[in-house]
């Protein structure tokens, strides 16, 4: 493979996935300002997000099936065109019905087709054993899209107002289809074309040998656990809960946010190293994320008072230690399922990690409605005490999330045993190769500390 031409289709992709989660990541940052411009309740603004990743988890299957029929580079400038229209459509919504329909469901289509359709480029052009790097990168790179909503998309929202801050947004969407078009392929040169259209039925096949995998359930349920209290932190109840529960202002909360993404950037690589060194400790180490963040939030939620801020910035590095960790569920796909149906695999995954986060953003947003009709917590819609109770709800989706991962993760154990293998053939040659340079590492010490005639 031409790797100079391999690296510049990968960073056209992940420029892409860049602004998709700038644009997905933009109404967390100013639902402050959305709850006053909608005269809306908790409920209703959290009902934005909500229906955004709704679309986003429920187009996730379909995306990855026509992905794997049409390729990658009309999936994201289709995305892309989606993205720009929507945040388009949210600058000039003044009422909630408008703000919805046209925007954010817009906008969770688009960002539905991006992420699968550029994780799809990567075991394409690069070689296997770069795989687990690159699709680490690929996560942590478009990370940088949450610090442009975080910083530069919330410096504008607060000095130039709504329409100024989306009607950027939208430009960014507009960039990216002219970078998409122009530069990004969906093959390398001289690689087999894709196979023609299929039908109802071959597409169904497909889906069903793909959830029939017990790989690609136990990917799903890795990402389901460990990727949806980060995104309900960053999309949507992080910022009002650092600001009005925890007495934050809003530079220190940007500081924290920008935490959150450099985390994500410093771990990412790490992740990718050890999933490539290490395939069979992979669900272990989703475990112990998963544990991470139980511990973080209940010292946080438990704590009588206000969190102290280094208690608060740890909380952010367990909750960014996520993003990287639920990309471990994208290895499950790729390492068990052939090449032909990693589109759909890997959709099927990025399910996982978006509906519990959209049920617990909703949950989150109708128990703080509740208290706050109640009485409790003096009154205050987004007060600490009301906080606790609300965002407690996570620990619910982080126990359901680890009895699955231990249920099918026993499933596919069982089913290699029942193979008379104990890795996928993927995973023997990548430690094939693993062992070959070790050996070869050896040899030159060796000869290094013979005697010279």
């Amino acid at each position: 493979m031409n790797a100079p031409r391999a690296w510049l289709i990968w960073t056209i992709g992940v420029l892409a996935y860049l602004v998709a989660v700038a644009q997905r990541t933009s109404f967390g940052v100013s639902g402050l300002e959305a709850t006053e411009r909608f005269h809306a309740s908790a409920a209703a603004i959290s009902f934005f997000t909500v229906l955004q990743l709704l679309v986003y988890a429920g187009l996730q299957i379909p995306v990855g099936l026509l992905v794997d029929r049409f390729g990658s580079r009309a999936m994201i400038a289709s995305g892309a065109v989606l993205m720009g229209l929507g945040q388009l459509q949210l600058a000039y919504a003044d009422a909630v019905p408008a703000g919805v329909l046209g925007g954010r469901v817009l906008v969770g289509a688009g960002d539905a087709m991006t992420f699968v359709s550029v994780i799809r480029l990567v075991p394409i052009w690069f070689a296997p054993a770069r795989v687990p790097l690159v699709t680490q990168l690929t996560g942590m790179s478009g990370q940088l899209g949450q610090l442009i909503s975080v910083v530069p998309f919330a410096l504008v929202l607060h000095s130039a107002g709504w329409n100024t801050a989306f009607l950027a947004l939208s430009s960014l969407s507009a960039l990216a289809v002219v970078l998409v078009l122009a530069l990004l392929r969906d093959v390398p040169p001289g690689h087999p074309p894709r196979e023609s259209g299929q039908g109802l039925r071959a597409t169904g096949v497909t889906l069903a040998r793909a959830w029939k995998q017990p790989g690609t359930r136990l990917g799903l349920w890795c990402h389901f656990t460990v990727q949806f209290s980060g995104n309900v932190f960053a999309m949507s109840w992080g910022y009002p809960f650092l600001v009005s529960a925890q007495g934050l202002n809003a530079a220190t909360v940007s500081a924290l946010m920008g935490l959150f993404v450099v985390t994500s950037i410093l771990v990412g690589p790490l992740f990718g190293t050890f999933v490539a060194r290490h395939p069979m400790r992979r669900s272990a180490m989703v475990l112990l994320i998963t544990a991470a963040i139980a511990l973080a939030w209940a010292a946080v939620l438990l704590l009588p008072g206000r969190a102290p801020l280094w208690l608060l910035a740890l909380l952010v590095v367990a909750l960014a230690i996520g993003g990287p960790g639920s990309m471990i569920g994208f290895d499950f796909a790729r390492t068990f399922n052939p090449s032909h149906r990693i589109g759909t695999a890997t959709g099927i995954v990025n399910v996982g990690g978006f509906v519990a986060a959209l049920l617990t953003i909703y949950l989150v947003g109708v128990i703080l409605d509740v208290l706050h009709t109640s009485g409790f917590s003096g009154g205050e819609l987004y007060g600490l005490a009301s906080f606790r109770i609300a965002l407690s709800v996570q620990f619910l989706f982080l126990l359901v999330g680890t009895v699955l991962i231990l249920m099918t993760r026993r499933k596919v154990r069982r089913q290699m045993a029942a193979q008379g293998v104990h890795v996928p053939p993927l995973l023997v040659s990548l430690a094939n190769q693993r062992r070959r340079r070790v050996e070869l590492r050896r040899e030159r010490l060796a000869k290094q500390k013979s005697p010279t005639r």
